[in-house]
């Protein structure tokens, strides 16, 4: 199935919801009494105090943006944080707004209009990425500390889909995606089935003024220039920085030029 098949709202709003907040304790519960000032590797100059923090205090700026509904982009991210005095408290801090954060997206309606950044340009939009923004930094906090990380495999693949449906916007923050150009070559990111079988596959063009997801059944059986193939959650880390494709458990074919120019200009 390609990216574009899935666009919008492939789950259910209310598996958002509660992965949210799932996601959001366990990395508390990865943090807590742990050194705030222990360095996260796979986010480099990041200590475990700036990644809780920052997980935090994103999810009250996008609670912000929801409870208002906001119709342009807004001009400030500041928000009232009440950030506790010391990063040995950022965890239970975290944690305490939990109850807050799951009352807004309670009180969404997920079709609402507003204004995004990415592709579906409504509130649900938000809630989407509040969840992969948290549960990639959920596996980040655990590899700080040593812990092997587990991903659900559904969520893993919606995961991807939001990640490769939305990078084309990305470039407010990611300028590195407004030069990643090609000329016409097709990328093919395939996850492997429960029984190691085939799963799901997502396709991106890049062309000389820029790159898209490209999905039904014409793309769908044009040829294919390079190819990663892997576990959904491998995907996931893998489009995200944490991991390389040439790592153990990637299945790699076509030109590795292509993979290369396709990573160098996506960190997110």
């Amino acid at each position: 199935m390609a990216a574009t098949d899935r666009a919008g709202h492939p789950l259910p709003y209310d598996t958002y919801r509660e992965a949210v907040a799932r996601e959001t304790l366990l990395l508390c519960e990865v943090t807590e009494g742990v050194d705030p000032a222990a360095p996260v590797p796979s986010c480099p100059d990041w200590t475990l105090a700036d990644l809780t923090r920052h997980v935090g205090a994103l999810q009250r700026w996008f609670c912000t943006l929801l409870t208002r509904l906001v119709q342009e982009p807004p001009r400030s991210r500041d928000v009232e944080l009440g950030l506790p005095e010391h990063a040995r408290d950022y965890p239970g801090w975290v944690a305490a707004g939990v109850p807050a954060v799951a009352a807004v997206l309670r009180d969404t309606d997920p079709g609402a209009p507003m204004w995004v950044w990415g592709e579906d340009r409504h509130a649900r939009f938000w809630v989407r990425r509040m969840l992969f923004e948290t549960l990639v930094h959920r596996v980040d906090a655990e590899r700080a500390v040593g812990l092997t990380s587990d991903i659900d495999p559904v969520l893993a693949a919606d995961g991807v889909d939001e990640f490769l449906v939305n990078l084309p916007h990305a470039g407010l923050f990611a300028p590195g995606v407004t030069k990643l150009r090609g000329d016409g070559e097709t990328l093919a990111f395939r996850s492997t089935g429960v029984d190691g079988g085939p799963g799901e596959e997502w396709r991106m063009r890049l062309d000389p003024d820029g790159f898209r997801p490209v999905g039904g059944e014409a793309e769908d059986s044009g040829p294919v220039t390079a190819a990663v193939r892997g576990q959904a959650a491998d995907l996931l880390l893998l489009l995200y920085g944490r991991r390389s494709y040439q790592d153990f458990g990637f299945e790699v074919s076509g030109q590795a030029a292509v993979l290369d120019n396709w990573f160098t200009h996506t960190a997110f």
